[in-house]
């Protein structure tokens, strides 16, 4: 039977809905997914799917990053298509996980970042081995058409119906930009949800490459990392990763390349690895404290043109980073009460955040930077749903 039968079948949606009913998933996302079940919406496209025509085209969107000014390209189907989509990713990165080494952590049932921490700290010679770190440039947009296509037609071939299905919208050049149809290169399109299964397998031959020879590496979708013993080890798998990056037709982010050497400590996923402590990466602090110090910025500007009192554009302030730090939602995976809380071991940049937010809110409450916003107390900012890191990190432990 091929996965693409599956998405038709009621009992295949039920076992999804109480997967996602099971992990930390938003609220209105499993009452949303409940009422497509019952509606039977999954059926709106099984003729379109079976017969790989007139599928909807993805709409594209340009989004700010979290924590960042950049800006990234992401493409979103039609709600109902979207749905099946999400279904067809959750059989098929089951169907499939087998074929993967031990050392890819992106996407895989019951793997997180946290595994690939675990893994790279339980080594006891982490602490005299030299590091690699580096990041593809772009890399689901970037992701040549046909050569993520010939990937598939060597990892998919035991399914000739999911396959087809598959590469028909890989190969599908246009897209809705607004109102408009447009024609664009757009690789695995970043923002759907089976752009996840081919992030994977694209660079599953370089996973292997390392963990055939016993190597310690990782590798979380576009984020690779790399040990070895000396200076010329490293650079030698460096060349390795870059020489394998280049056949793919892939570039680095010289950004996010970056060697340690032992006892510098190293990053990787957004976090810092150093004299025995996990704590949150110095870059992703200050990207957040950037992010909030923008829209601190923007809704003091706001309150002012409105006229309004301070407490609301604080009380706005919070609604916002409440919600991408700590609340729960369909990608919960993204906000740093489930990406770091798991992984850290100190609370030392949960702390800094923490001061540098209280002292935003301070100043969005009294406007103005001089000793008078103190006159803010805590207990005022937590009266408007204040929520302290450092405590929700406390909590986070007490409950697991």
């Amino acid at each position: 039977m091929s996965l693409i039968d599956k998405l038709f079948e009621k009992n295949s949606w039920e076992r999804f809905f109480r997967y996602k009913s099971g992990i930390r998933c938003s609220k209105r996302f499993t009452r949303e997914l409940r009422a497509f079940i019952d509606s039977e919406a999954y059926l709106t496209y099984e003729k379109e799917i079976r017969s790989c025509g007139g599928l909807p085209l993805p709409a594209k969107s340009v989004i700010s990053k979290m924590s960042s000014q950049k800006k990234r390209t992401v493409y979103k189907y039609p709600y109902d298509f979207n749905m099946v989509l999400k279904l067809l990713t959750y059989l098929t990165l089951r169907k499939y996980d087998q074929i993967y080494t031990p050392c890819l952590y992106s996407f895989r049932p019951g793997i997180c970042a946290k595994d690939a921490i675990a893994s790279i700290t339980r080594n006891r010679d982490l602490h005299s081995l030299y590091s690699y770190k580096v990041d593809v440039s772009d890399y689901f947009n970037s992701i040549p058409v046909d050569k993520i296509c010939a990937v598939l037609d060597d990892t998919v071939k035991d399914d000739e119906e999911l396959l087809r299905f598959m590469k028909t919208l890989l190969t599908e050049e246009k897209v809705m930009d607004g109102s408009d149809i447009i024609t664009e290169k757009k690789g695995i399109m970043a923002g759907t949800p089976i752009a996840s299964f081919y992030a994977d397998i694209y660079l599953k031959d370089l996973d292997e490459w390392f963990f055939k020879r016993g190597i310690l590496y990782a590798r979380y979708s576009d984020d690779i990392i790399v040990f070895a013993k000396d200076e010329d080890e490293i650079n030698v798998y460096r060349k390795v990763i870059l020489d394998h990056l280049d056949a793919k037709d892939l570039t680095v982010n010289p950004d996010k390349e970056s060697f340690s050497r032992p006892g510098d400590g190293f990053c990787f996923l957004g976090i810092e690895v150093k004299d025995g402590q996990i704590d949150i990466a110095p870059a992703s602090v200050k990207k957040l404290k950037q992010k909030m110090r923008r829209k601190a910025r923007a809704l003091d500007r706001w309150r002012r043109r409105e006229g309004l009192d301070g407490t609301k554009a604080a009380a706005a302030f919070i609604r916002i980073f409440n919600h991408k730090l700590l609340e729960e939602n369909e990608d919960s995976d993204l906000t740093w009460s489930l990406w770091f809380f798991p992984v850290i071991t100190t609370p030392k940049s949960l702390h800094e955040v923490d001061l540098y937010s209280q002292e935003l809110l301070r100043f969005l409450i009294s406007g103005t930077h001089t000793k008078s916003r103190f006159n803010v107390r805590y207990d005022d900012l937590k009266a408007l749903g204040y929520k302290s890191l450092v405590n929700e990190y406390y909590k986070h432990h007490e409950r697991n």
